[in-house]
């Protein structure tokens, strides 16, 4: 997902060679990530925006992702809209909170806001409608470079259609199921759901692909000890792969019908924000002004490397989506077609009704 002020050049553009280059002697923490629009009134950016008063509890793991977050606590944004932000990053300091423990957070109350994928959302809403799920921010959308399946130097797999009858790492199912009725396999997660579009759109059967889900800081030694034949990651873990083991692309999971889709964004429940409107309307406000400060390269690292934890030379390097400013249901409702599309969903949910307006 490439950011408008990233990177100066695209990953498969110009500056593919000096970033490579210049990331071999890198290295990249172990960072877990957790695995993307104008809707009328979402707007924010003129102005100074709505107040409230309040403290609002926000799980959002720090990553390339919700780096905006970070940084509207860190200018100072949040507190000019009158509110309070604490983060959840983590369960017991370690593990991140898994979807359906972010989920359960909204339903019980330890949470506010969820920063989560949007196919284990809108599975979770098909599935068991309560909490009643509300989109309160549209995140983080794809772009070019920044979800890909990546093999070893001197595979045989050099094109998509290679990976026919091979083994792909995945990070791990959240609370989407990887098998459908009848054990048929299917996408079960925002990374699996466009990577199968684009394998789609080059005639590959993904069916005939082993899909093998693990925690995502497994995926590097997995593809170097030839556990799988390639691996579906997403920054940092590219960079990685490509600084660390040489690894190549061969599919960007974000092209095509996948181009710009939205992958993550703020959640909560109606039942929280028909209580405190004011509240998610500030934070919604306060997050689109801090959206678009990660356009600009030096406040997004310094979040990266002050709240994410990667290293100076990586978050220069690593490659980004876009940080929307608006909410767009169409563009959302993508997610939600697509999910239909490869029998992840039963039926079709209307996003504009899981807006909060």
């Amino acid at each position: 997902m490439r950011l408008l002020a990233g990177p100066d050049q695209a990953r498969w553009g110009p500056g593919r060679p000096a970033r490579w280059a210049a990331g071999v002697a890198a290295t990249v923490t172990g960072l877990v990530l957790v695995a993307g629009c104008q809707f009328p009134g979402t707007g924010s950016s003129a102005g100074s925006g709505p107040t409230a008063s309040g403290t609002i509890t926000v799980v959002a793991p720090p990553g390339v992702a919700d780096a905006p977050l970070y940084i509207g606590i860190r200018n100072g944004l949040f507190a000019r809209a009158g509110l309070t932000v604490k983060v959840v990053p983590s369960l017991s300091g370690q593990q991140a909170l898994s979807a359906k423990q972010e989920v359960a957070a909204l339903g019980d109350g330890s949470a506010d806001i969820v920063f989560a994928d949007y196919s284990d959302m809108f599975y979770a809403q098909e599935m068991k409608p309560s909490p009643h799920l509300l989109t309160v921010a549209d995140g983080y959308d794809a772009g070019p470079g920044v979800m890909e399946i990546l093999t070893l130097p001197g595979s045989s797999i050099v094109s998509p259609k290679d990976l026919a009858g091979k083994t792909i790492g995945t990070d791990q199912a959240q609370l989407m199921p990887p098998t459908g009725r009848g054990g048929h396999p299917r996408p079960y997660s925002q990374d699996t759901l466009a990577a199968w579009s684009v394998l789609q759109s080059d005639n590959v059967d993904q069916a005939k692909i082993h899909w093998d889900p693990m925690p995502a800081t497994q995926l590097l030694d997995a593809l170097k000890s030839h556990q799988v034949d390639a691996i579906l990651a997403t920054e940092p873990t590219i960079y990685a792969a490509e600084s660390q083991l040489g690894a190549v692309p061969v599919l960007d999971a974000c092209t095509g019908a996948t181009a710009n889709l939205p992958l993550y964004g703020y959640f909560t429940n109606k039942a929280y924000a028909d209580r405190n409107a004011r509240v998610v309307t500030a934070f919604r406000a306060a997050l689109e002004k801090a959206q678009a400060q990660a356009s600009m390269a030096a406040p997004l690292q310094t979040a990266l490397t002050k709240s994410a934890g990667l290293k100076p030379q990586t978050a220069a390097l690593v490659t980004f989506g876009t940080y929307p400013t608006t909410l767009s249901a169409p563009n959302i409702q993508r997610v939600v077609n697509l999910l239909f599309f490869f029998n992840a969903l039963g039926g079709t949910l209307s996003v504009p009704s899981l807006v909060f307006k």
